[in-house]
């Protein structure tokens, strides 16, 4: 018989992050933004990082350049980014956001904080700001292990 802990680290971390994912998708869909939650995520990561070629972009979010092209297709459509050649190589694009951007993310994360407060209405202030504080120790290590920066391997804007 095969003994595997469903409350492990890993499997608790992709529990909570997948389920993160799948309700804030619902209410971004629910708000009525005309966006996934996909989109809102590469919104998200572009106002993080600032101006950025789109596979960087990509890495740092741990998707496919090419699953990345597509959102940023439509996010571009809307006006909320645009991409712009790089000075240091034609062939690649910056992306940058937009003015009209910064009013969706104004959203975006008013949705990300009123489900935060939701998920931690048992929490004392104390103790969330130490959770926080273990979860960018804990990032940071794993960036060490790889030679990364930590700052750049973030995945919620919530």
């Amino acid at each position: 018989m095969h003994s595997i802990d469903p409350d492990s680290f890993g499997f608790l971390v992709t529990d909570v992050a997948r389920l993160l994912r799948s309700e804030t998708d619902r209410r971004i869909a629910e708000g009525g933004f005309d966006m996934t939650h996909g989109e809102g995520r590469a919104l998200a990561h572009a106002a993080r990082a600032g101006t950025v070629r789109q596979n960087v972009l990509a890495e740092r979010m741990g998707v496919e350049a090419m699953t990345l092209s597509g959102q940023l297709d439509r996010l571009e459509a809307r006006g909320l980014i645009r991409r712009v050649p790089d000075p240091t190589d034609r062939r690649a694009k910056l992306i940058e956001l937009t003015d009209s951007a910064d009013a969706m993310l104004v959203e975006i994360q008013r949705v990300a904080s009123a489900l935060r407060d939701e998920l931690t209405t048992n929490f004392a202030a104390e103790d969330w700001q130490r959770f926080m504080a273990m979860l960018k120790i804990i990032r940071g290590n794993l960036s060490a292990l790889r030679g990364g920066d930590a700052a750049s391997t973030g995945d919620s804007a919530s």
